[in-house]
């Protein structure tokens, strides 16, 4: 995880590395020329002899050379001198070709990794492809832009406050989309008719500033289609805001367990759903380091968009590291989503979000709250409820949601129960890794949602 900053050059040259190869090319072949240069140097002619001290016309001229004869041909005088310039002119002529070789080497070398950088950095490589798939939609940034931005929290820009009063007009209560333990979260309208969702945040105690420093922080750096993306924040005094994109179809719960009770929902949907969130907790349990658990999953904090595509949100009771225990952690959750090793021993791991997954999973195959209300002192969990009828095939289709009883393959229902048991097990080691549960649902929902699935 981690947000843009000043060290953008340092990331674009570990991007592009092919100006620093072909420097070092350059250098290389250079070398190399200079180095056989060196080796076999031009050919240099020795001074000339001093004149011999003039004799007697009377006294005979001594030869120069009395050991041997010497042919005419190599005699001294025209002839050596003449041998010494070929050898001087083959020699530079060696040299002329051996450098323009090198040169033209040099020129090749460098032209074919120009075209190779070329080409790389006019197509967008896969990575980079994700990378903007993650990114927030450019009706969103076109947005921001119109705001007034007065400084940074970590890699969250800090609005002014003044333009989150006007944008939800004053807090009107025609716009609350709905409330939490420490707030109200309400549609804002912000710049070129763009609307956004403000969660308005009191945080006079330390546990509600510490989950709104929290979730900046990780919402701030986290880039995935399947977790709430934030915008921005903005404090005014002891509230705190943070702005997120607006989820048109608000969250799962109020589907399933609103007036509606899930009619919205065909089983495909509900599949897709499933896969959505499967993938977001995936994400935070495997491919953030280090590694994120959620800590409170549930229904309420899966929101769906205009195309019903699912994201997770709500994570200020999230946590960075792996292992917790009661010692260090205040024990926090949803009653009915909280795994049973953590509710009793305080041992906490991403079991424990597959775990309330598997929850979430049983509401979507059966349409019933997690936890039921038997009598004004006792409640019944959908898992104690529903764990025998899970387990016997000729019992499961009677317990499923009438909104969408026999509107699918019964192999597929029971596979999606047999998934549901395994992450609702006692015993942690027993459920299996989010990835297992992912790749087990893929095959259940159609291509045009996001599965593999064919129709025949």
């Amino acid at each position: 995880m981690c947000c843009n900053s000043s060290k953008d050059t340092q990331q674009t040259l570990k991007m592009n590395p092919v100006p620093m190869i072909l420097s070092m090319f350059l250098i290389l072949l250079l070398h190399r020329a200079v180095a056989q240069a060196q080796h076999h140097p031009p050919f240099h002619s020795p001074a000339p002899a001093p004149a011999p001290a003039p004799v007697p016309v009377s006294q005979p001229i001594a030869p120069l050379f009395t050991s041997n004869p010497i042919p005419a041909a190599l005699s001294p005088g025209f002839q050596v001198g003449e041998q010494q310039q070929h050898r001087k002119g083959s020699h530079n002529k060696t040299v002329v070709i051996s450098v323009a070789v090198a040169t033209g080497a040099v020129g090749a070398v460098i032209l074919t990794l120009l075209c190779f950088w070329i080409c790389h950095t006019k197509r967008p490589s896969k990575s980079n492809k994700k990378n903007q798939s993650l990114h927030i939609s450019d009706t969103v940034e076109k947005g921001l832009i119109g705001m007034k931005t007065i400084g940074m929290k970590g890699c969250a820009p800090i609005i002014d406050y003044k333009q989150i009063e006007k944008s939800t007009n004053n807090f009107d209560e025609s716009n609350i989309l709905g409330e939490g333990g420490f707030g109200c979260v309400y549609k804002a309208h912000l710049d070129d008719n763009l609307v956004v969702a403000v969660k308005k945040l009191h945080c006079q105690t330390q546990n509600a500033e510490r989950e709104f420093e929290n979730e900046v922080q990780l919402l701030s750096k986290i880039q995935h289609p399947n977790i709430i993306p934030l915008l921005a924040c903005s404090i005014n005094g002891d509230t705190r805001f943070i702005v997120y994109q607006l989820m048109q179809n608000g969250s799962l719960e109020a589907h399933l367990h609103g007036s509606t009770r899930g009619s919205a929902l065909t089983w495909n949907m509900r599949m897709k759903i499933a896969l959505d969130t499967a993938r977001g907790l995936e994400y935070l349990h495997e491919h953030c380091h280090p590694p994120v658990i959620h800590r409170d999953m549930k229904s309420s904090n899966i929101l769906l968009d205009a195309n019903f595509n699912a994201k997770l949100s709500d994570f200020g009771l999230a946590i960075t590291d792996g292992s917790q225990s009661k010692k260090n952690i205040k024990l926090s959750g949803t009653l009915g989503y909280v795994a049973p090793e953590y509710l009793l021993d305080g041992k906490l791991t991403d079991k424990s979000d597959v775990y309330a997954f598997g929850v979430v999973l049983l509401e979507l195959l059966l349409g019933r709250k997690p936890v039921e209300k038997l009598a004004p002192a006792q409640c019944q969990s959908i898992v104690t409820w529903a764990m025998p009828a899970l387990t016997d095939r000729s019992k499961l289709r009677n317990i499923v949601d009438p909104v969408i009883k026999d509107t699918m393959d019964v192999k597929h229902l029971y596979q999606v129960a047999a998934v549901a048991v395994l992450c609702v097990q006692p015993e942690p080691s027993y459920r299996p890794l989010i990835t297992d549960v992912l790749h087990s649902l893929v095959p259940l929902v159609p291509i045009h949602l996001g599965g593999t699935l064919r129709s025949h």
